[in-house]
C-alpha cells in the first residue's frame, strides 16, 4: 500500500470517531459490531476503508442518519471541520426532525399534574382520616 492509498481511505472507526458521530473510537467500534452502521447497505466492520461518495447509514437511540461521505480524516477537530465531513439528505433530515417532534410531543402529554403532597395537603388528609 503506497502513501497516496493511504491518504484515499480511512478506517470506518476513525472516521465516525472523527465526524463527531460518536464520542470515543471505541464506541464507533461497539456499534459498528452491533449492526448500528451500515455502508452502500452493506453491515460494516470496524476497519472498513471508507472513501468519498460511501452512503453511511447510522442509527443512534430512535434517530437515524443516512450521510454520504464528503472528505476523509482520521483526526477529531473541532465541530465545524467535522460537519464538512459527510452531507446528510434531505429524507433523512426530514425523518430525524419528524421523530425529535413527535418524542417531544409525547413527553408534553405524559407530564404529571402534581408533584407530592404538600405539608398543608398532608395536614388535610390526616384531618380527613381522622388521625
Amino acid at each position: 500500500m503506497t502513501q497516496h492509498d493511504r491518504e484515499d481511505r480511512v478506517r470506518l472507526d476513525k472516521w465516525l470517531w472523527a465526524a463527531r458521530f460518536f464520542k470515543t473510537r471505541a464506541l464507533a467500534s461497539e456499534g459498528i459490531a452491533g449492526g448500528k452502521v451500515q455502508v452502500n447497505g452493506d453491515r460494516a466492520k470496524r476497519a472498513r476503508p471508507l472513501q468519498v461518495g460511501d452512503e453511511v447509514r447510522i442509527r443512534q437511540g430512535v434517530y437515524e442518519y443516512q450521510v454520504t461521505v464528503r472528505a476523509l480524516s482520521a483526526r477529531r477537530g473541532p465541530a465545524s471541520e467535522a460537519a464538512g465531513l459527510y452531507q446528510e439528505t434531505e429524507a433523512s433530515r426530514a425523518a430525524r426532525e419528524a421523530m425529535a417532534l413527535q418524542l417531544k410531543t409525547m413527553h408534553a402529554a405524559f407530564v404529571p399534574e402534581r408533584g407530592r403532597p404538600t405539608k398543608k395537603d398532608r395536614r388535610n388528609i390526616n384531618r380527613l382520616k381522622g388521625r
